[in-house]
């Protein structure tokens, strides 16, 4: 299927988006905008379809118009590498296990020599520390260890010319000691050129905190941002396994402007962004109306 397409039967837009005269989609971005080549997808978006069908989903992902995909982990990029290289999809990012940072005593979590070298073989330049598991955020304590441990994991990936980020949820926003959240203490103690961060905006504005102003705040220490929309009226929560599954939204179908979002990234000089959608009942037909509506803005 043309990605135009695709565009066609999947997205809800407006008739002269749908119906532009471009080779992909996403060049109806700006012209002056740093993303319109890049714009990428986190693939925990099309998990259930990967599972059932890898080339075809890696397709769909491609015919929809998005340039390059973000791993949930080195295993799995290094799975479909063959894949997304005969696809033409880039390959620039991917999360780790996370328990390789806060639970390092684990016999499964790969050592982060491990990492380090798999992402070398798979030629991403970002791995992204992703998320803390609930019994190991409990104290300012806790996060101050994963803290030491990411900047050192950090100056390995600097070695290797890979640059390592923290992709927040909503836990983090969440009052920890005293006034300072968990993620205050993140942004205190992470070391600003070992480990950045990728803001997911979602995460942020369900947490309470504005995005842009977050963005903002973190001039010159996101290397990558994770577009994703929040429900209309939706209330703060900071457990993620409580969040509505339709609170989940495609962009442009929320709360969360992400036309500002992407230009305040590129003036803090985000590197690049990636779509994604925790949940859906139509992955696919969600990241087609996603790259739809980018393809508006």
């Amino acid at each position: 299927m043309r990605r135009r397409d695709f565009i066609k039967t999947t997205a809800i837009a407006s008739s002269a988006a749908l119906t532009a005269s471009l080779t992909r989609p996403l060049m109806a971005i700006p012209a002056d905008s740093k993303y319109k080549a890049t714009i990428g997808l986190q693939l925990w978006t099309v998990r259930n379809q990967l599972a059932e069908d890898q080339p075809g989903t890696l397709k769909s992902v491609a015919d929809a118009g998005y340039y390059q995909v973000e791993f949930g982990g080195v295993d799995q990029g290094l799975e479909l590498q063959t894949i997304c290289e005969d696809l033409g999809l880039k390959m620039t990012s991917s999360f780790v296990d996370w328990q390789s940072i806060c639970n390092p005593t684990n016999k499964n979590a790969p050592s982060l020599e491990t990492l380090v070298e798999d992402a070398e073989k798979l030629g991403v330049k970002h791995l992204v520390f992703g998320y803390i598991g609930k019994k190991f955020r409990q104290t300012g304590d806790q996060y101050r260890a994963y803290i030491e441990r990411s900047n050192r994991f950090g100056e390995m990936c600097k070695k290797s010319d890979i640059q390592l980020c923290y992709h927040n949820h909503a836990f983090e926003f969440e009052k920890l000691e005293g006034d300072k959240t968990g993620f205050d203490l993140l942004m205190e103690g992470f070391d600003p050129e070992n480990c950045k961060f990728e803001l997911d905006v979602f995460w942020a504005q369900i947490g309470g905190w504005d995005p842009c102003a977050t963005l903002q705040r973190l001039k010159g220490r996101v290397s990558q941002v994770h577009l994703k929309d929040l429900k209309v009226g939706t209330k703060v929560f900071y457990d993620e396994g409580q969040v509505p599954h339709d609170a989940f939204k495609e962009l442009g179908s929320g709360s969360i402007d992400m036309a500002k979002v992407m230009k305040v990234a590129e003036t803090i000089g985000v590197e690049q962004c990636h779509v994604e959608q925790d949940q859906s009942p139509d992955p696919i037909q969600s990241i087609g109306q996603s790259i739809a509506h980018l393809n508006s803005l």
